[in-house]
């Protein structure tokens, strides 16, 4: 359940990702529903670091953000068995 909750939380990510990298339309209500969702989830990412390509910024941003959701619920879920 917990590993789950964890995967989600990184889909979510991952999906803001895409539709940056991709060009989505930002004007687009689901655009701007996944990334009301993502900001919250990416908790102190974004912005730690600073890159002159907004895309690989988000990239690596967010990514790291989908990698600690998976990489802490891992462990709570560990810690739960």
């Amino acid at each position: 359940m917990v590993v789950g909750i964890g995967a989600l939380f990184a889909l979510v990510e991952v999906v803001y990702i895409l539709m940056v990298v991709l060009g989505a339309n930002q004007a687009n209500a689901f655009f701007g529903f996944i990334r009301s969702v993502a900001d919250p989830l990416a908790l102190f990412f974004p912005g730690l670091f600073t890159l002159s390509n907004n895309d690989i910024g988000v990239l690596i941003n967010y990514g790291l953000a989908a990698v600690f959701w998976l990489v802490v619920t891992g462990i709570i879920a560990r810690l739960l068995r």
